[in-house]
């Protein structure tokens, strides 16, 4: 009997034809490719790397991506989350690595890298032993921040730039491609059928990309001088190893961590409506320390969850390992070839972030989905409020902070989501467990030390008045029980 081949792309285990994956996974590596490639653009900049360093810091942050996300949705042994889920060089260790980079180079960064990464390696094989103190009011929350700290991402995106000084930051035009991609991610999002509504984000960036180019807004300088194949090196720069450089980083793969959590959760959550299992968040953590520990020797940066692409597992639902697959082979395929990584470097900001909002979106709303599973007890409410207040307030304010030390500075002012993840993870500790329950009859308790003062008054109820509601649900069962 011939065995019927799995071909849904809703099942992790499906396999579509390659002309229905091919756009799922297109629009995985759109998302992702600026994300990737920024970073690497950024430390080449703080450490004073030569063009050549600085090409080379690209390639292999693009081709650790792609072997990141196939480790991870294949995985060996004990090590990958296998989900349905995209890794790579990513922007959570941004602000710790300027400040490593900005005093002991590259070297420095790497060094701290490779403890880093062991210290995540710890972290992945004890969370079975301490999972119970990462409840979904921390991991929706550390989402739920996620989320909120992307749109300015966004906005920034759709005005023309990453960098708000940019000459023509905010320019009409800007604006013009970035809602007129926005609104054809909608419409293909809500009025589309098949793969066109799943495919919703790759056809707006085709859209937009379209009107940029007749615009003049797109500029393929990079992909001619981008060589055609590029094999990397093991080793390309030396370690250095440096306490403070050490500490910093050990600290922030601990924070990534958290984070690493809560976008398993979200993608478990939001893509496959179950809750994430202990072994896929230790194979998660296990995973991502190797592959970061790995990436030292060749040069990448440090590896991490990519939030934007959760959200479109969240969003399309498509949980397919063959699409993801596809996107990390794509990566694979850009690393080994610069040029064809160059070739989708030109795609504008503003289509990138008209394109990627609604995802961002997605991602708060599944931190949302994940707060409401447990209870909105005042104890929780207390524990997201603050968490909210605390990270994005500094956020805002970096100046708040500016009196503390600065790898403190770098550490809490630059990213939400650690200030988010310690808030919330040290109150979930501290606070009572008070349930909706406990509350309840807290307040019942108050009413009756109340009732049973105002007894005491000189002005008495009638003998024969009806009960009450409170008199009929908790006195008489109270008498009752005294016999």
């Amino acid at each position: 009997m011939r065995k019927i081949q799995n071909t849904s792309i809703f099942d992790f285990h499906g396999r579509p034809s390659l002309a229905k994956a091919l756009p799922l996974s297109l629009q995985h590596v759109l998302a992702m490719i600026t994300g990737v490639i920024t970073p690497p653009i950024i430390i080449a900049g703080v450490v004073g790397a030569t063009p050549e360093e600085k090409l080379l810091l690209i390639q292999v942050a693009v081709l650790a991506s792609g072997v990141c996300t196939l480790f991870h949705l294949y995985g060996v042994w004990k090590f990958g989350a296998r989900l349905p889920a995209i890794f790579g060089v990513g922007f959570a260790y941004v602000p710790t690595l300027i400040a490593v980079g900005a005093q002991y180079g590259i070297e420095g960064i790497l060094g701290a890298q490779l403890i880093g990464g062991l210290t995540m390696m710890v972290v992945g094989y004890f969370i079975q032993y301490v999972r119970h103190l990462f409840p979904p009011v921390v991991a929706g929350t550390v989402v739920l921040v996620i989320g909120l700290s992307l749109y300015d991402i966004a906005v920034r995106y759709m005005a023309g730039s990453g960098n708000s000084s940019a000459p023509d930051f905010g320019a009409p035009q800007n604006w013009i491609v970035g809602l007129v991609t926005l609104a054809t991610v909608l419409v293909a999002s809500q009025f589309g059928k098949g793969v066109i509504k799943l495919s919703a984000i790759i056809v707006g960036i085709l859209v937009g990309y379209g009107l940029s180019l007749t615009l003049g807004m797109v500029d393929f300088a990079s992909v001619a001088q981008a060589s055609w194949v590029a094999v990397p090196q093991v080793m390309p720069f030396a370690m250095e190893f440096h306490a403070s450089a050490i500490a910093a980083m050990v600290v922030i793969c601990v924070i990534n961590s958290v984070q690493t959590i809560g976008d398993l959760s979200a993608t478990t959550v939001g893509g496959m409506n179950r809750e994430l299992r202990t072994p896929e968040l230790t194979g998660g953590l296990l995973g991502n320390g190797l592959t970061t520990t790995a990436s030292a020797f060749f040069g990448a940066l440090p590896t991490s969850t990519f939030s934007q692409n959760v959200g479109i597992v969240a969003m399309t639902k498509v949980i397919s390992r063959f699409v993801l697959a596809l996107a990390g082979g794509f990566m694979l395929l850009a690393g080994f070839s610069p040029k064809f990584g160059a070739i989708m470097t030109t795609i504008p900001y503003p289509v990138l972030g008209g394109a990627t909002i609604t995802v961002f979106g997605m991602i708060t709303m599944t931190g949302i989905k994940l707060l409401i599973k447990d209870e909105l007890s005042a104890r929780n409410m207390t524990i997201v409020g603050l968490a909210l207040a605390l990270s994005l307030g500094i956020a805002e304010v970096p100046a708040a902070i500016e009196r503390f030390p600065e790898w403190l500075q770098n550490l809490v002012g630059g990213a939400p989501i650690v200030v988010a993840a310690i808030t919330a993870f040290v109150l979930n500790l501290l606070l009572p467990n008070t349930t909706l329950a406990d509350e309840a009859r807290e307040r019942e308790a108050m009413a009756s030390d109340g009732s049973g003062e105002s007894g005491c008054s000189d002005r008495q109820a009638p003998r024969h008045s009806a009960p009450s509601r409170f008199d009929d649900a908790h006195v008489t069962p109270s008498r009752a029980s005294r016999g």
